[in-house]
């Protein structure tokens, strides 16, 4: 997905700069500060959450991964419940 983000010149020009340090393109870097800008958020998003808010999001996230072909017939849950 392509956006347009305006920059002033001292923050292009100092980003120009850090490409050349970092052997990458001006685009490539501004994705990786995106990218990890993001990954923070999201990591200080999870640490704020209570241990209950993290269990639910662990169940919604093992749900999301299950295979929505795979059946099991109500004898093999109840059996399972019953141990």
């Amino acid at each position: 997905m392509r956006k347009l983000i305006d920059l002033d010149q001292t923050t292009l020009t100092k980003l120009k700069f850090l490409s050349v340090f970092e052997h990458l393109s001006v685009k490539a870097l501004i994705e990786n500060a995106v990218h990890d800008y993001v990954k923070n958020k999201e990591k200080e998003r999870f640490d704020k959450l209570t241990d209950e808010e993290k269990e639910d999001l662990g169940l919604l996230m093992l749900m999301q991964e299950v295979d929505r072909n795979d059946k099991v017939s109500e004898e093999e849950i109840f059996k399972i419940l019953g141990k």
